[in-house]
């Protein structure tokens, strides 16, 4: 377990860090070398996604009594944690199976990271704004709903860029299979809720065929 905290492994560490940045500022350059020259970072990438998760969980909890009207004490923390654990999962897995049949490069941990990477605005920039919502009146609350929404939008580039570079797809033909990856996502989910819902009916059916036998014997 030392080893892994080595000056060696922190340094490589940092090193995979800052190039997780960079791929914020310089999408094109940084998505492609973490494609070609193998320069992503599980460890990064799971420590991003991390404050990813912390930041929402604060922004629940902490955001400004003009943006939130939740009431913590009956918030469910995992439904929080599950708004966005589960949407990522299904995104990298819809991507990589569609993409894989249109002769997509891209692998599913190499989706997973760049996506993540692409969420580093998230947390960069909500974290100040959690603290400045404390703060602001009503007539400047507009700014913090504007700001939010941009790096959003910001967000939605950089993946763009991220699947342009990773499967070396054109711009038309990236923006395309986005918006197959986000139907193949829904139709996952359709799938899903008919699995649960035969698995339901077929736990009843056998819970009623025991309180059957059981009432009769």
């Amino acid at each position: 377990m030392l080893k892994a905290f080595s000056k060696e492994n922190m340094m490589k560490f940092g090193k995979n860090l800052k190039f997780a940045f960079y791929c914020t500022t310089h999408p094109m350059d940084g998505f492609w070398d973490l494609t070609h020259e193998k320069r992503g970072s599980y460890a990064v990438a799971n420590v991003m996604l991390f404050l990813v998760l912390v930041t929402r969980i604060l922004m629940v909890r902490y955001l400004g009594f003009l943006f939130n009207d939740t009431y913590w004490p009956k918030e469910n923390i995992f439904k929080y944690l599950g708004s966005i654990l589960f949407p990522l999962l299904l995104w990298c897995v819809a991507n990589w199976a569609l993409t894989t049949l249109f002769d997509g490069k891209g692998k599913l941990g190499q989706i997973y990271i760049a996506t993540v990477y692409c969420l580093i605005p998230y947390w960069v920039v909500h974290i100040p704004l959690i603290i400045i919502s404390n703060f602001v009146t009503l007539n400047e609350a507009d700014l913090i709903s504007v700001v939010s929404s941009v790096t959003m939008v910001f967000c939605g580039i950089l993946v763009l860029c991220a699947m342009m570079q990773i499967h070396e797809y054109s711009f038309g033909k990236t923006l395309l299979f986005m918006v197959g990856t986000v139907l193949g996502i829904c139709i996952i989910i359709f799938l899903l809720l008919i699995f649960f819902s035969m698995v339901s009916q077929g736990v009843g059916y056998f819970v009623s065929i025991y309180r059957e036998i059981k009432f009769r014997i």
